[in-house]
């Protein structure tokens, strides 16, 4: 049996039965399971809650969607103008998630949630598309197959599954470390891809503190448990900084690890990133002010930013600095007169002079919310 074969199987049995084996302990937020039916609570199975990180009007991708729980926790927070979309290959859970749709839509007073068949490091082909295909035209030859790549190729670039940058946040709970190692690069650029620019990640995932080795990746149990092909935890940050993801960050760390087999750690963790807005760099003036506490940074793109000083920056990352996912790191300074906007991106460790940002707005006075 392959390990595609044998995950299918896992989880398939996991929709009829409850598999305690396949999960770790979570803490969900009660308020939120309330609305669930029981079903759903007991065979979906996770290592955490990418759903803390929806905001009210995400348009909302959840990878390997299980039984659905995410996807109706997150129905529930992205509110009347929001969408959740859940992809899973797995007839019987995606069985048991629209089961109970048509309840849940009544519950949240419209029809946000919906499923598709499809593998999440394909998110352009649509599996169940590609089954009403084969079912009309069977491949029996090598010209038939020729005709279903071609099939393939067309759909994914013009009827694909997950349209390019149309995604607010991409959540995953326990799935990533089910994919082929082959493909697992694959999956984080269709990550990348889908997400509109600004969008975010959330993936709870098993981690291991070595690299597995080739016998326990051999294992199909293993590996079906969410073991043998989980990601090393700095492989699983340099897949997503290759892809080309910024503010890269393991925001959930367990202490504890959920197995431990042949002395290495696999424990729970939660990832998060964000994708750059794409905008060429322009100089209006813009500083900002790195709060502490080390003596200096960096970030994804190469600039330094000095503790205390007033560090000249483009419009793009100002915005990214004060208003994305660095925001309580920096004070930012916006000129009281822009200059007319320069094409430049500064050097690493460039001051901005005091004289140029006298009179200026300051923004981020507070480090923490509830400082003042």
């Amino acid at each position: 049996m392959n390990v595609t074969h044998a995950v299918i199987d896992r989880y398939s049995q996991g929709a009829k039965e409850v598999q305690p084996t396949l999960c770790c302990p979570v803490d969900y937020d009660t308020s939120l399971l309330a609305l669930l039916p029981q079903e759903i609570i007991e065979k979906d199975y996770g290592c955490g809650d990418p759903s803390r990180y929806v905001h009210a009007g995400d348009t909302v991708l959840d990878l390997g969607s299980g039984a659905g729980k995410i996807c109706y926790m997150a129905a529930q927070l992205v509110g009347d103008h929001g969408h959740v979309m859940g992809v899973d290959m797995n007839d019987d859970m995606l069985a048991l998630a629209r089961k109970y749709q048509t309840e849940m839509a009544k519950k949240l007073g419209g029809q946000r949630v919906r499923f598709a068949k499809g593998h999440i490091e394909d998110l352009a082909l649509d599996v169940a598309a590609l089954e009403r295909y084969l079912q009309e035209y069977p491949v029996r030859n090598a010209a038939d197959l020729t005709a279903l790549n071609t099939w393939q190729d067309q759909q994914r670039h013009t009827q694909p599954m997950i349209a390019d940058a149309s995604v607010d946040l991409v959540i995953s709970n326990c799935v990533l470390n089910l994919v082929r190692d082959s493909d697992k690069q694959r999956l984080v650029n269709e990550i990348f891809r889908v997400l509109k620019p600004g969008g975010r990640v959330a993936i709870s995932d098993i981690i291991s503190d070595e690299t597995v080795p080739a016998h326990l990746k051999a294992d199909t149990h293993l590996w079906s448990g969410c073991i043998s092909g989980a990601f090393q935890e700095q492989e699983f940050i340099k897949a997503f900084t290759d892809a080309g993801f910024i503010a890269v960050c393991y925001d959930k760390w367990d202490a504890q690890p959920w197995q431990v087999v042949n002395g290495i750690e696999f424990r729970s963790a939660t990832l998060t990133a964000t994708k750059g807005v794409g905008t060429a760099c322009m100089d209006v003036g813009h500083a900002v002010i790195y709060r502490g506490p080390y003596a200096s940074v960096n970030d994804d793109e190469g600039h330094v930013y000095l503790r205390g000083e007033r560090m000249a920056v483009c419009e793009r990352t100002f915005t990214l600095l004060t208003e994305g996912p660095y925001k309580n790191d920096f004070i930012g300074i916006t000129p009281a007169t822009p200059r007319a906007p320069v094409a430049w991106c500064a050097p690493a460790g460039t001051r901005r002079p005091a004289q140029e940002t006298k009179g200026g707005n300051y923004s981020g006075g507070c480090g923490a919310p509830a400082c003042c």
